[in-house]
């Protein structure tokens, strides 16, 4: 057996409410779900991009809880890649700088397809790609 797809993406901040921000205003995603202290959930596209504070995630859940998640949780910088295409891209990339957002690199890839970096309110290296640069059409 081989997953379809991937479902949903974490990661994990230190501002809940500067990342839920960040994640609405700037990138323009659709919040579907909060819970005040521990998590911010967003829609984007036909999946679901998790944002998580760490410290609330490793505490396990009671024993009679109607949703007994398993404790998780990471440390330090993650990455997420968001797919565009080469002229989304450039709208995008025109969009960060008038937002005061730093495009850390902008390049082509060896194979083929462009990348741009940037970075979320917690440290997170965000990029946009081309879904070629995975071979993907």
């Amino acid at each position: 057996m081989t997953p379809a797809s991937i479902l949903e993406s974490a990661l994990y901040v230190a501002d809940l409410d500067a990342a839920e921000a960040f994640y609405a205003e700037v990138l323009g995603l659709e919040r579907i779900a909060k819970v005040d202290g521990r998590h911010v959930f967003f829609r984007c596209g036909p999946g679901v991009l998790l944002l998580f504070q760490p410290e609330a995630t490793v505490i396990p859940p009671a024993p009679d809880a109607r949703l007994p998640v398993p404790p998780h949780g990471a440390r330090g910088r993650g990455h997420l890649c968001f797919s565009a295409s080469a002229g989304e891209i450039d709208g995008w990339k025109a969009h960060l700088l008038a937002r005061g957002i730093a495009v850390e690199a902008d390049f082509e890839w060896p194979q083929g397809g462009r990348s741009i970096y940037f970075r979320d309110p917690s440290g997170n290296s965000l990029e946009f790609a081309e879904p070629r640069i995975w071979g993907i059409a």
